[in-house]
């Protein structure tokens, strides 16, 4: 393990990540293991890349030094970021399948036991099928999980980093609300939380921010498309800042014009869903006990609302296409997994149709400590409220579209916007 002091954290946690990881490996009684989810590669070694798409392994023997497969582009990577010495780069015009095959054989590994993520992302059947063909001496088990046992519980150094991503989450939510008014498109409220995300430090998230006002609210995963606000309308925002890849999320909800009272009573439901989360979360309460807290709570409602979706899930390192680790551990009915000190979870008590016709969200990220839970957070929950002018009358989308096609036509043809009747 090359000795450095210029990752994410201090090599110290990457030797326990490591050790962690071997330990596991010696009790499912394999000599290695094929690493080939992007976040499970950063966890351990702090390497990253956009260009995940592309084959790429950490591969971990139980008692020698682990070797990375990557596209040759990529092995700048391995070099900038980790404490990696050993690689095996492939070329464009190779085969990422057969060098993992090589190495392997190179090591010493080609008739070991060899554990492999089956269920990864970026490990497809077709090339899990070369595998089998090809390493014939070996054999070959799934070990999807197995990096995921280490991910669930986040160290203090991590939670530590997870308020850098808080800050940045906060600094993007207030000024999208900062910006949410009618007469605003969907876009420039986008424009304004990723600006007040990347000003405050926030690196690119796994997810761009969601944002959609009035009717749009109810399609699920939307986001901006244009569309003017306009008065009376609320807006819904989620927002995932991002800080070194790991991720904390919040939801929020601006109201332009009068706060209803089927909005307020949205509100008041879902703080006192969050407000229970803070009271009871614990070490030792199960998942599905803790969803069916915050569901029975969001279920007890007369503004035709429900909550149609887990009740929160873990979050912590992602890359596109999502941000959440949801598929290690979600607050879902019948999940027997106990709440453990260090695991972080975006706990989402939103509600969807109140009045048939609108989504609204108020959420929290929170870490679970020896005795309770804290939020990264601290900005207030309360719906934002902008009453609207009467006289207000924002320019629809296509009419501003056709002002801003006449003035460059003007231009064009020599003639300033002031001279234009």
């Amino acid at each position: 393990m090359k000795q450095r002091d210029d990752m994410t954290f201090p090599i110290e946690e990457y030797q326990r990540r490591l050790s962690g990881l071997r330990q596991r490996i010696a009790q499912r009684h394999l000599d290695a293991v094929v690493i080939t989810d992007p976040e499970n590669i950063m966890y351990l070694t702090d390497y990253q890349t956009t260009g995940y798409s592309f084959f790429q392994a950490l591969v971990v023997p139980v008692d020698d030094d682990p070797f990375m497969i990557t596209r040759a582009m990529e092995e700048s990577n391995i070099h900038a970021r980790t404490w990696v010495e050993r690689t095996r780069p492939y070329p464009d015009t190779g085969d990422a399948i057969q060098m993992l095959v090589d190495a392997l054989r190179e090591f010493g590994l080609d008739k070991k036991r060899i554990g492999y993520e089956r269920n990864s992302y970026f490990f497809p059947a077709y090339q899990q099928d070369r595998i089998h063909t090809t390493l014939t001496d070996a054999k070959l088990l799934d070990c999807f999980g197995i990096v995921e046992q280490g991910r669930i519980c986040k160290s203090p150094v991590e939670i530590e980093l997870m308020y850098r991503a808080a800050a940045a989450t906060e600094a993007g939510m207030k000024a999208g609300i900062e910006a949410c008014q009618a007469g605003v498109t969907e876009n420039e409220i986008g424009a304004a939380i990723s600006a007040g995300m990347f000003n405050a430090g926030g690196e690119p998230p796994a997810v761009m921010p969601y944002v959609t006002s009035g009717p749009r609210s109810m399609i699920g995963h939307a986001t901006w498309e244009g569309r003017t606000v306009q008065p009376g309308e609320h807006v819904f925002l989620e927002v995932g800042g991002c800080y070194r890849r790991y991720h904390t999320a919040m939801m929020r909800t601006i109201v332009n014009g009068t706060l209803t009272d089927s909005m307020y009573k949205a509100q008041e439901k879902m703080k006192h869903a969050l407000d229970a989360v803070h009271e009871n979360f614990q070490p030792g309460m199960t998942v599905s006990d803790a969803d069916n807290m915050v569901r029975n709570i969001i279920s007890d409602n007369d503004v035709g609302a429900r909550l149609i979706t887990r009740s929160g899930y873990s979050i912590g390192i992602a890359f596109p296409p999502s941000w959440d680790e949801g598929y290690i551990v979600s607050l879902k009915q019948g999940e027997s997994v106990v709440l453990e000190e260090g695991m972080t979870f975006h706990i989402i008590p939103w509600m969807w149709g109140v009045d048939g016709d609108k989504t609204v969200g108020i959420s929290d990220t929170i870490y679970i400590t020896d005795e309770g839970c804290k939020s990264f957070f601290s900005m207030d929950r309360d719906f934002t409220v902008k009453p609207c002018k009467e006289s207000a009358k924002p320019i629809p989308l296509d009419e501003a579209r056709a002002k801003e096609k006449s003035a460059d036509k003007a231009k064009e043809n020599g003639v300033s916007k002031s001279t234009q009747a």
